[in-house]
């Protein structure tokens, strides 16, 4: 008989998913024995983490009694499970008592915890291989690798960040510390700073720097330069870091910072000429153009050479999810050491949300993607300055400053910002009114109309108003900078 060329491997037994029953059966008794441990544990779990789902419905009880400060032990859970199928199966309530029979859990109910825990997050890892494999083999409908890849690590992100609730907590003596630490930063860094640097010393001096776990909304209508206001402060901290880098200065005690900026409205080598022509002091459009002489070239080199190792990272892909953002973000961190301490976004109304909330309608999609920022800023620890369009009813005032109601398509927006900043020029506005131009044998009253608008375009030309409409960590206000447009450079104003 032919022996076949390449048999046919035997089947392999399918493995068991990672689990010990025993384990959590061990400590559900010994958390009824003891109401002490119970109280311990509750906060580490969660129903799902157990394997057996008859017991992750009896944690869940426990949890439930003690959380209403009621004695938990088979006496008081039993009438939760008199009509419960899984309960039945095991041999109906009397399984409460056989649970608490040994009290072999006593010893190492922490343990088994830890234990329970960390399979449950194997058992969460083997859920997402699985789906990603399913994904990657099912060409049914429109392959796209970069979304799955996108999905996949946001998954397993999901994964590793379950579960921090126990290291949440944080006694009143770590939190002082931490609020030491921040002043002494500050100190250090000649006052008025205890976040990451604006560049600009009376933004500074106002919101005392962008503090970690921030999200920081600036706003404005277009033409008022809060893209222009955004790449400045952008480039101040990272060039910041690079400086302190340069001087021996340690990353932690550093008042600048590594940026992620996320452009969705303008190209990275359009950012990238923003910020060269600030530096050499071209303009921007004469750069665009090329009309520039020998000398600003060779400015324009030594500029670009001096910013050749500038930790700015611009990221122009349109269209981003705000998951996708996550996952960018995260993957920034791991490339460069957990050091990105500047997160750009430019602008939040070009993000789209899940499917889900894009389903319905506009404002619950912001809604949901201005959470998503704040829970980006405190989950990685970093201020989150995010770019907002502001309504038109801006227009519709014959005071044009912005306030907090203009805030485009959410109100969930300015709930969810721990600073709201509204960009505003008064000069935008003023040139859109120039009167009639006088020409010879105009009457005195069209000259006298023009050299008042003349004299009011000269009283508020280059001017800019940072107005801080809110802020948790002190008080509102405003800060006049000074805004020049050639080189699309905002700078402290010193006239004020």
């Amino acid at each position: 008989m032919a022996t076949a060329l390449f048999p046919t491997p035997a089947p392999a037994e399918p493995k068991t998913l990672p689990q010990n029953v025993e384990a959590e059966a061990a400590m559900l008794g010994a958390m009824m024995i003891d109401n002490r441990l119970a109280d311990d544990i509750v906060d580490r779990l969660e129903p799902d983490h157990f394997f057996e789902p008859v017991h992750g419905r009896i944690f869940a009880a426990i949890k439930t009694l003690r959380s209403n400060d009621m004695l938990a032990s088979p006496v008081t859970l039993r009438p939760m499970f008199e009509a419960d199928e899984g309960m039945r199966q095991l041999g109906g309530p009397a399984y409460l008592a056989q649970l608490t029979g040994s009290g072999a859990g006593l010893i190492g109910a922490r343990q088994f915890a830890t234990q329970i825990y960390d399979l449950a997050m194997l058992r969460a890892l083997v859920t997402v291989g699985r789906t990603l494999v399913d994904r990657a083999m099912d060409t049914s409908e429109e392959v796209n690798p970069r979304a799955q890849i996108e999905q996949a690590e946001e998954e397993l992100f999901k994964v590793a960040a379950d579960g921090g609730s126990e290291n949440a907590t944080k006694t009143f003596a770590q939190a002082t510390t931490m609020a030491v630490k921040m002043a002494e930063r500050a100190l250090n860094s000649g006052g008025n700073l205890s976040g990451v640097t604006t560049g600009l010393d009376s933004v500074n001096a106002k919101i005392g720097g962008m503090h970690h776990s921030d999200l920081m909304i600036l706003a404005g209508r277009p033409g008022m330069g809060k893209t222009s206001l955004a790449t400045n402060i952008a480039f101040n901290a990272a060039r910041r870091w690079m400086r302190d880098m340069a001087d021996g200065i340690k990353p932690a005690d550093s008042v600048g910072a590594k940026v992620a900026f996320f452009s969705l409205e303008m190209s990275a080598d359009q950012l990238a000429t923003r910020i060269l022509a600030e530096q050499s002091r071209i303009s921007s459009e004469s750069l665009r153009m090329g009309k520039i002489s020998k000398a600003e070239f060779n400015q324009l080199a030594a500029a670009a050479a001096e910013l050749e190792n500038l930790p700015l990272f611009i990221d122009d892909t349109g269209g981003l999810s705000i998951s996708a953002l996550h996952t960018r973000v995260r993957r920034l961190m791991r490339r460069h050491g957990n050091e990105i301490g500047l997160v750009v976004v430019d602008y939040l109304q070009l993000l789209t949300g899940s499917g889900k909330s894009s389903e319905g309608n506009r404002v619950q999609e912001i809604s949901e993607i201005s959470r998503g920022l704040k829970t980006l800023a405190k989950d990685l620890n970093v201020p989150v300055l995010a770019l907002s369009q502001l309504s038109r009813a801006v227009e519709s005032r014959e005071d044009k400053r912005p306030m907090l109601s203009d805030l485009r398509e959410s109100g969930s927006i300015e709930q969810d910002a721990d600073m709201v900043w509204f960009v505003f020029r008064e000069d935008y506005y003023t040139a859109q009114r120039e009167p009639k131009r006088p020409m010879e044998g105009d009457d005195a009253r069209v000259f006298e109309d023009h050299a008042k608008w003349a004299t009011d375009m000269e009283r508020v030309y280059g001017l800019a108003e940072l107005i801080v409409a809110k802020q948790r960590h002190g008080a509102t206000g405003k800060v006049v900078l000074k805004f020049d447009p050639t080189i699309t450079r905002f700078s402290d104003y010193a006239g004020y």
